[in-house]
């Protein structure tokens, strides 16, 4: 491989690690706040659904907003 195409493997794989550790930190803080720890059931209430529905898209929206501003993007 050339120099240019081993850095550009490089940069896509640092903004892989980038986005499974942003994933990985969403599910975390989200389980967090909505998941109730007693498990009484196999699935997720009505409740807990909205409430990580609601996370997980505030989450991206702050991370989006972040990303505009490290940009110097208005």
């Amino acid at each position: 491989m050339s120099t240019s195409a081993d850095e550009a493997v490089a940069i896509a794989k640092q903004e892989v690690e980038y986005r499974v550790e942003l994933f990985n930190k969403m599910v975390s803080s989200c389980y967090q706040k909505c998941i109730d720890t007693k498990f009484k059931d196999g699935q997720l209430t009505v409740g807990e659904n909205s409430c990580v529905d609601r996370c997980s898209a505030k989450y991206w929206q702050v991370v989006a907003m972040i990303g505009t501003m490290l940009s110097g993007q208005k």
